[in-house]
């Protein structure tokens, strides 16, 4: 028996594992790792269940090829041959790239995603970002000049947490880093602190909280309208950072008042009130909201909205209120106006966000004729049938490909459309490093895990991705992929000695000799610790080294006040009133008296689950992780339904067994997300196949600042079967 620590990489939670390996490499038992400093032996049922995901047999074992509607195992060099066959034939205008969640939960995803982006040569980028959590990022760069500098709450010392649309205890949490969420907010209720959620079900978070409020799905941006009106109205505005824009903030909100904001949100107007003023009134306090609000008709607006009630209320950036993370590897960055809408989708014309276009209109780029219409796709990790709206029309959309390659360990939804299928090693066999998820945790802290076991004859999933974007360049297929490293540490080494600072004027090849590492994936990750805050390139002690040498990760202490440092506004304070937004509250307003439908569906999150990944894995499926349709039983006996029902939307209809519960509000149904596998290659999932909620979901409707897709708050009608 061998015993290995790593991070696990199945939610955003970087828990640390303690596992266990027999003398044939497989996993004999996996433990949450007590030494761990963050996450201190938290483990949940899907990270105890990495072994069975690590070692499913259906997951892939070599390339395939499919050659006339048939599937053939080939050689890497046979794969990689094919793929430079199919992109040659397409120009790079008419190429597109979808990137899948679990890029972020990969470290040659979230390392390679960008060089192969620019690699195609496209402007067609389309990620699961516009799925899920676009709104926070614009609403971000519109504020604090970064789209990445999302604030989140500093659990650990808050004294009062209002959450919206947010569900950690089964989520684990969301663009905000929390191992062992619940016992984080366990703990804030034990030293006297006040938990408020609000949200259409009283999910598990609601049941743990002091205080659940119902809302109406899709109206959390009225809720907070009307919080931050009260707190200008009453004189209870403390901003503490250097910021313009409070004047225009409080003409804006005038006619926000908490009675036009309860009518459209469903809560009554003293609740708004007493809201506002116990955020007023707390020690310290944070506003977090999540994935129900971002994937929502007005995403944007809330976001902003979160930010400015954090600033109005003096939390912003304070010990125990909203307060930016400093990662390992951040990069200096430099001031200038964010922007949005640098080029738009050539059908629809929706604007372009952080280099990417809505995922709602990839179907409409893949179909529609014309000069830039998209022929050949490029996925990693990804499965947009499922997770997309109007995931049907979606999947035909890609059956007219001329070429299609996917990066995926699965035969899947999405995947069965392509013509080569190229899958990443065991996870076990992979370096893990979370990029992008420390930059949203709640204490600063780093952890490598080096691959637990040697590859097995395939390449790394760097390797994989390198040879891809060297072949998309015109490299061809033989290409050394190497070369993609030493490329990128050039640009990285050359920069850092152009810029002001400690290694100004230093030879890039000396810094070049000193990087250690096993490839070039782990040579650059060692290039950013050294450059980073902590690194011992700047002042500090970090390497990747020191990394390998501290196995349970390292501490890198509580958050601390980073404003106005880490604002890159071209003003260099915070924007409280970007034009934009203010333009985009004309919509909001308009909105006020809109008829409410009779039913809003709205999705949910399961603990033993992530999106569409884990649904193979047997101790993962069952119980209450079940594809049903939860309605109250109020609307059961008033609609005379009676073990299944047909739910209608704009979109399209399914048929699901209902679940009745008093847990949700009347007029409000939820199915969740990542279902759908009937007929699929994978075995376990095709025997609990579900239903695809984005049958339901409707592509042309989108939050208007951001182009992420509405999920949250979908007209349907109910009917029995």
């Amino acid at each position: 028996m061998e015993t290995v620590h790593r991070t696990c990489p199945l939610c955003e939670a970087v828990c640390g594992l303690r596992i266990t390996l027999d003398d044939s490499g497989r996993v004999a038992e996996v433990r949450g790792d007590r030494d761990d400093p963050f996450s201190r032996g938290y483990i949940c049922p899907k990270g105890a269940s990495l072994g069975r995901l690590d070692e499913d047999p259906d997951r892939l074992s070599a390339p395939l090829v499919r050659k006339g509607g048939e599937w053939r195992e080939v050689s890497w060099e046979e794969a990689f041959a094919a793929v430079e066959e199919g992109l040659a034939r397409v120009p790079g205008p008419a190429r597109a790239v979808y990137l899948g969640n679990p890029n972020a939960h990969t470290m040659a995803g979230a390392q390679y995603g960008s060089p192969l982006v620019r690699a195609l040569g496209t402007r067609n980028v389309f990620s699961a970002s516009t799925a899920d959590q676009m709104p926070k990022h614009v609403a971000s760069g519109l504020m604090f000049g970064d789209p990445m500098a999302i604030p989140v709450p500093d659990l650990d010392r808050t004294s009062y947490l209002l959450m919206l649309g947010a569900n950690p205890l089964e989520s684990n949490g969301s663009l905000c880093t929390a191992p062992d969420f619940p016992g984080r907010l366990k703990a804030l209720r034990g030293r006297g602190g006040r938990l408020v959620v609000v949200d259409p079900r009283r999910t598990r978070t609601a049941a743990l909280a002091d205080e659940h409020v119902f809302v109406r799905p899709g109206t959390d941006a009225y809720l907070l309208a009307g919080i931050a009106h009260t707190l200008i109205a009453e004189d209870l505005v403390t901003v503490r950072v250097p910021a313009n824009g409070l004047a225009e903030v409080a003409g804006a909100l005038r006619d926000l008042t908490p009675e036009a904001c309860a009518a459209a949100c469903g809560v009554p107007a003293d609740v708004v009130v007493r809201l506002a003023r116990e955020l007023a009134a707390a020690p310290s306090a944070a506003v977090y909201a999540r994935i129900g609000t971002c994937t929502a008709e007005f995403g944007t607006i809330a976001q902003w909205l979160v930010e400015v009630v954090n600033a109005l209320t003096g939390n912003l950036d304070r010990p125990g209120g909203a307060m930016f993370a400093r990662p390992a590897t951040e990069a200096p960055g430099r001031r200038r106006p964010y922007r949005t809408g640098r080029w738009h989708s050539r059908v629809r014309g929706l604007p372009e966000t952080n280099g990417e276009l809505p995922v709602a209109t990839l179907a409409d780029e893949i179909e529609t004729p014309g000069e830039g219409r998209i022929r050949a796709l490029v996925t990693v990790a990804g499965n947009p049938v499922l997770s997309a709206p109007n995931g049907a029309r979606l999947g035909r959309a890609l059956a007219g490909l001329e070429f299609m390659v996917s990066v995926d360990p699965y035969l899947n939804e999405t995947t069965r459309h392509a013509d080569v299928v190229l899958p990443p090693p065991r996870v076990l066999r992979s370096g893990h490093y979370d990029f992008a998820l420390l930059q949203f945790a709640v204490r600063n802290y780093a952890r490598y895990s080096p691959p637990a076991l040697p590859l097995d004859g395939r390449p790394s999933e760097a390797e994989i991705l390198a040879r891809l974007a060297m072949i998309a360049a015109g490299q061809g297929a033989d290409a050394d992929p190497a070369a993609l490293d030493e490329l990128v540490l050039g640009q990285m080494l050359r920069a850092a000695v152009d810029a002001e600072g400690p290694l100004h004027g230093r030879d890039p090849a000396e810094l070049r000799a000193a990087l250690t590492g096993a490839d070039g994936a782990e040579r650059r990750l060692d290039a950013m610790l050294r450059l980073g805050p902590y690194g011992e390139w700047n002042g500090g002690k970090l390497s990747l080294r020191t990394l390998l040498d501290a196995p349970h990760g390292l501490d890198l202490g509580p958050l601390e006040p980073r404003i106005p440092g880490n604002l890159r506004t071209a003003s260099g304070v915070v924007e409280l009133a970007p034009r934009p937004i203010l333009d985009d509250l004309a919509r909001l307003r308009a909105s006020l008296g809109r008829p409410a439908p009779e039913f809003v569906l709205i999705g949910r999150r399961h603990l033993r689950s992530n999106n569409s990944w884990l649904h193979n894995v047997g101790p993962l499926v069952g119980g209450t992780n079940r594809c049903t349709l939860q309605i109250n039983p109020a609307d059961v006996a008033r609609l005379g339904l009676d073990g299944t029902a047909v739910v209608r939307s704009a979109a399209g209809e399914l048929s699901v067994p209902l679940e009745p519960t008093e847990t949700i509000m009347p007029g409000v149904v939820s199915l969740p997300h990542g279902w759908g596998h009937e007929g699929s290659p994978q075995a376990v999932a095709a025997r609990n196949a579900g239903v695809n909620v984005n049958v339901l979901t409707d592509e042309t409707v989108v939050d208007a600042l951001s182009g992420n897709a509405v999920f949250n708050g979908v007209p349907v009608t109910i009917a029995a079967s």
